[in-house]
């Protein structure tokens, strides 16, 4: 059993935190994975800066953009990781990126570089799921790295289900329409419904919901309807104009999980 198995059989109502590799400083990477894991966080989501995010919108790309800036690129975010076990052995982890720079890393190379640092699931947005399936799918058994796939309100029962076969990890469901950290009001109704209606398909999978959850209050909402939620785009904001960073985080954890 992976570690991402491990976390859901274990624990309701998980919380997985994104944050940015790089972010707010380059070497902010590993004492921000280990105080917010400290503080609550169930699993681990890191970003790796791009400048051209599909998914995101301005909070994290411009964490993107300060993280490119202080020089973070996939050698040194592995370089990083290189301590990530010895300092959280049980903490499922996953990296989220897009397709682009994966590509010019070289897929097996990355794949083969996420496992040797323990990383556990990677989150492609942009990966064709054809192409998933007829390329890089044995790669990614080989080297026991769980594809995480999206689902929106959009996609069809059909759809979910092949993604639902294609992972032992969970599904990641778009709370919406828009990008991360989005604020355009939801229809409630609308979106308790798309809720409802991913859990009436007993999938095998669990379950976490992203995008526009920021508080705690949104948090347990969220968990009434899933396995659990992912926090990103709030977490940056309370990074912003600190000077300690880890802290600030810790402090954003507690504040959803208390």
């Amino acid at each position: 059993m992976n570690r991402i198995q491990q976390a859901f059989q274990s624990k309701q109502n998980l919380l997985n935190i994104y944050f940015t590799a790089g972010y707010p400083s380059l070497h902010d990477t590993l004492p921000l994975a280990k105080a917010i894991t400290e503080a609550g966080a169930d699993i681990l989501e890191i970003g790796m800066p791009f400048s051209d995010p599909l998914a995101d919108g301005p909070v994290i790309q411009g964490s993107s953009t300060v993280a490119l800036q202080n020089g973070m690129s996939l050698p040194v975010l592995f370089e990083q990781l290189q301590g990530l076990r010895a300092a959280l052995p049980e903490v499922p982890v996953l990296l989220m990126g897009y397709l682009n720079p994966v590509m010019q890393f070289g897929m097996e190379k990355f794949l083969a570089q996420a496992a040797a640092v323990g990383v556990d699931g990677l989150i492609l947005p942009d990966l064709p799921l054809d192409e998933y399936q007829e390329l890089y799918q044995p790669l990614f058994e080989q080297h026991g790295i769980r594809p995480v796939f999206l689902i929106t309100p959009q996609t069809s029962e059909a759809r979910i289900r092949r993604l639902d076969g294609l992972t032992d990890a969970f599904l990641y469901l778009v709370s919406g329409p828009g990008t991360t950290g989005g604020t355009t009001p939801t229809d409630t109704q609308a979106q308790q419904a798309y809720f409802e209606r991913i859990a009436a398909l007993s999938l095998r999978n669990p379950r976490l919901i992203g995008f526009g959850i920021a508080s705690k209050a949104a948090y347990e909402q969220a968990c009434r309807y899933a396995d659990g939620a992912i926090i990103g785009s709030a977490l940056i904001q309370a990074l912003q104009d600190t000077d300690d960073a880890p802290a600030a985080a810790a402090r954003f954890v507690r504040s959803i999980k208390a």
